[in-house]
C-alpha cells in the first residue's frame, strides 16, 4: 500500500537522493551536478504547504518512492494561479504506478491550492516524463530546441501545461 503526504524536513535527504539518482541518470533534467541536503534546504522552506507543497509516496515501511513538487512558477505576481510540478521516482520503482499516484493527488489538489494551471518543463529524451504527462491531460504548449547540452548532445526543453482549476 501505498501512502501520500506532505514532505516534511525529515524527509529532505531522501527527497535530494532522488533528485541525485536522476541526475546521475543524465537526460532527465538540466542539472548535471548532484545537491547536497544543505543546497535543498531554501527550496524545501520556500514550498509552504498551503500553497506550493512538495507531497511525497512511501510504503507501508515507510521508504519514501517518489515525490512531486508545486513550485511558483516564475514568482510574478499575475502567475500566481500558475504553478510547475515536478516529480521523481526511485528508479527500482518506475512502472509501479507512484508517478501517477503523486500527479493525481496533486491534481486534485490543485483547487484548495489557487491553481488554475500546472506547467511541467522536460527534456525531449525524458520519454516517460512526456508519457506520465500526456496520461494526465497535459498537452504540449511549446518547445525550446537544443538548449540543453550533456556532454557534446543537445537536447530541448518541452513545456507541458493543463488547466487544473
Amino acid at each position: 500500500m501505498l501512502t501520500i503526504r506532505l514532505a516534511t524536513p525529515t524527509d529532505l535527504p531522501a527527497i535530494v537522493a532522488l533528485h541525485n539518482q536522476a541526475i546521475a541518470a543524465g537526460n532527465t533534467n538540466a542539472y548535471t551536478e548532484p545537491f547536497t541536503v544543505a543546497e535543498r534546504r531554501d527550496w524545501f522552506a520556500a514550498h509552504a504547504p498551503d500553497a506550493h507543497p512538495i507531497y511525497v509516496c512511501a510504503n507501508e515501511a515507510g521508504s519514501l518512492l517518489g515525490w512531486l513538487s508545486v513550485s511558483p512558477y516564475r514568482g510574478r505576481p499575475a502567475l500566481k494561479r500558475t504553478a510547475e510540478v515536478s516529480y521523481y521516482v526511485d528508479y527500482a520503482c518506475h512502472g509501479q504506478g507512484i508517478g501517477s499516484t503523486l500527479m493525481k493527488h496533486a491534481i486534485a489538489d490543485a483547487s484548495w491550492l489557487g491553481k488554475k494551471v500546472f506547467i511541467a518543463i522536460v527534456l525531449d529524451t525524458n520519454a516517460a516524463s512526456s508519457r506520465l504527462l500526456e496520461k494526465f491531460g497535459f498537452e504540449l504548449w511549446g518547445t525550446l530546441p537544443e538548449v540543453a547540452e550533456f556532454a557534446g548532445h543537445t537536447c530541448g526543453h518541452l513545456y507541458y501545461g493543463r488547466r487544473v482549476g
